[in-house]
């Protein structure tokens, strides 16, 4: 889950992710439009989905976008407008500027998470 303003820096998050999961070179366009792109990665199935023209979650659901929350790695940028479709374990990170810089500030929602969470918050 990605959040921040516009222009905090959620997509460019998100391309830097994927590149990092797939190649390099990875072709990633914004979803702005498409709403998502998929990406096939070695561990798992990478989704990038940009919320903010979803008018209701169930339009996920028409998409069938719901299916794939719990079975890939999901990047949603404005995961506030999932509803109730939120995953119970997810990883939320808030974007925000800070000076000419920006923070990342992490949540773990959900189980499972032990050893990375302690590693992180160290």
């Amino acid at each position: 889950m990605l959040s921040g303003a516009i222009g905090a820096g959620k997509s460019h998050f998100a391309r830097a992710a994927i590149r990092a999961m797939t190649h390099a070179e990875q072709d990633v366009p914004s979803p702005t439009y498409t709403l998502m792109q998929s990406y096939e990665a070695q561990r798992s199935p990478i989704w990038h989905m940009d919320l903010y023209r979803l008018g209701e979650p169930e339009e996920l659901m028409e998409l069938g976008l719901d299916t794939v929350l719990d079975d890939a790695i999901s990047l949603i940028e404005w995961p506030e407008r999932l509803g109730s479709l939120t995953p119970a374990r997810h990883l939320h990170i808030t974007i925000s500027q800070l000076g000419e810089g920006r923070q990342a500030q992490l949540r773990f929602a959900g189980a499972g998470w032990g050893s990375l969470q302690q590693e992180l918050s160290q």
